[in-house]
C-alpha cells in the first residue's frame, strides 16, 4: 500500500505531541507493517524527521524555524508538494492537521486524524480569530475516513460537527517517553518531595483549581513543592495567585528542558497530578506510568478511558475532593505501590505498534480490502 503522509504539521512543530504522533505513525507503518510511506514536506522544521528509519522516505529537507517563518514555509510546500504527491500515486493520503480545501491527489483516499474538541467545547479559550474549528470541520467533512484518538474525541465529533458515526473510527495513541540511559536522574530538585504537574497550564487545564487545592491543604502546602514541566515560565496572574493563595514562590517552580529532563522527574516525582477538565487522550499519565510514578488525575472526558484503574480520580471542579485525593496518595505508600504495579500493567495496552497496525486495519477499510 502507498501511503502519503502532507506537510502540514512538520512545517509548523519543531516538537509536539501532533507531529510526534504522525512521525511515529508513518515510521511504524514503514517499519513494522512493511508498507511503502512518503512523508511530503519539502521544507520542514520537524526535529523528528532527522532521525526517520531508511524505510520512511522524507522528501523534503530541513529548514530553520524562523519567527513567522510558518505562513512562508506552507505557501511553499503548497506549490512543490502536489506535483510530488501526484507522482507518488498513493492509495491513502493522512492528513496531518485541517486544511480548509483537500490536498489528496485524485484517486487518493483521504484520513484525517482528530486529536480533540477542546476548540469547540472551550470557545472562550481561544481567540476568535483562530482558524482551527472552522477549517477542523471542513477538513472532517470532505474526509473519506476520520480517526479519533479516544472514545470521547469520536463522541464529541460525531455530536458536534455532525459526522457520520461509520465514517469514524478509534485508534488509541502509544507513547514514546520510556526508560533509556539517558535519563536525567538529577534533573528533579531535591530539596523537599514534589509533586508533578506537565504541560500547559492556561484555561481548562485546570492548574489554578491545583494551587487552590495545595493551599488548602496544611499538609501539601508545608511537606510538598509543585514542580511544574514546561508551559513556560510562571506568568504574572500565577504568581499573583500564588501570593493570593499565601503559597511562598519558591514551593512552585517550573522547569523545561528534554525528554530526559521529564523523564527525571517523573522518578523523583511522589505523583503526577493531571486536574484537566478536558483531554483528547491525555499523554502524562502513560509517561508518569512508565516511570513507576503514581498518576492522580481528573475523571472525566478521555481521562478515565486512557489510565483504566491505574489512577486515582477526583472530580476536577469538586476542589476538596481534589485535595484529598491527592493527600490519601501521598499518604498511603501502600496505595502508590498499588498504583504504580497498576500503571505497569496499564502501559501494556498502548504502543506505536499497536497504534500503526489498527491504523492500517482502517486504511484496509477504506480501501474495501478488509
Amino acid at each position: 500500500m502507498r501511503i502519503a503522509f502532507d506537510n502540514q504539521i512538520f512545517g509548523w512543530q519543531e516538537y509536539g505531541g501532533i507531529s510526534r504522533y504522525c512521525y511515529e505513525l508513518a515510521q511504524e507503518l514503514a517499519t513494522t507493517c512493511g508498507q511503502e510511506v512518503a512523508v511530503f514536506a519539502p521544507l520542514y522544521v520537524n526535529r523528528y524527521l532527522a532521525g526517520a528509519p531508511a524505510a520512511l522516505r522524507v522528501i523534503g529537507m530541513p529548514a530553520p524555524c524562523l519567527p513567522k517563518s510558518g505562513r512562508l514555509y506552507r505557501f511553499v510546500n503548497s506549490l512543490i508538494a502536489a506535483p510530488l504527491v501526484k507522482r507518488f500515486r498513493p492509495e491513502i493520503f493522512h492528513e496531518t492537521y485541517y486544511a480548509a480545501s483537500r490536498r489528496a491527489p485524485k484517486g487518493a483516499c483521504t484520513i484525517l486524524t482528530v486529536h480533540d474538541m477542546i476548540h469547540e467545547r472551550f470557545k472562550d479559550s481561544f481567540s476568535t480569530f483562530d482558524p482551527a474549528s472552522r477549517e477542523k470541520a471542513l477538513a472532517a467533512k470532505r474526509a473519506d475516513h476520520v480517526i479519533c484518538v479516544s472514545e470521547q474525541t469520536r463522541r464529541d465529533l460525531v455530536e458536534l460537527l455532525d459526522i457520520d458515526p461509520a465514517r469514524t473510527s478509534v485508534v488509541h495513541l502509544g507513547f514514546s517517553l520510556t526508560a533509556s540511559p539517558t535519563v536525567e536522574a538529577n534533573a528533579a530538585p531535591a530539596a523537599r518531595p514534589f509533586l508533578l504537574y506537565v504541560g500547559k497550564r492556561g484555561g481548562y487545564k485546570n492548574f489554578e483549581a491545583l494551587l487552590q487545592a495545595v493551599a488548602a491543604s496544611p499538609r501539601l502546602s508545608t511537606d510538598f513543592d509543585l514542580v511544574c514541566f514546561g508551559g513556560g515560565r510562571l506568568t504574572a496572574k500565577e504568581l499573583g495567585l500564588m501570593q493570593r493563595f499565601s503559597i511562598p514562590h519558591d514551593r512552585v517552580r517550573q522547569v523545561s528542558g528534554s525528554d530526559a529532563v521529564l523523564a527525571g522527574l517523573y522518578r523523583s516525582a511522589h505523583a503526577l497530578v493531571f486536574p484537566s477538565l478536558y483531554e483528547g487522550f491525555g499523554m502524562p499519565p502513560l509517561e508518569a506510568m512508565s516511570f513507576d510514578c503514581p498518576v492522580i488525575c481528573s475523571g472525566v472526558s478521555s481521562i478515565p478511558e486512557v489510565v483504566g484503574d491505574a489512577a486515582e480520580m477526583f472530580d476536577p471542579h469538586d476542589l476538596d475532593a481534589m485535595r484529598e485525593t491527592i493527600e490519601r496518595v501521598v499518604g498511603d505508600d501502600s496505595l502508590r505501590q498499588s498504583l504504580i504495579a497498576r500503571g505497569r500493567k496499564r502501559i501494556e495496552a498502548f504502543s506505536w505498534q499497536r497504534c500503526a497496525r489498527e491504523t492500517l486495519n482502517v486504511y484496509n477499510h477504506v480501501l474495501g480490502r478488509e
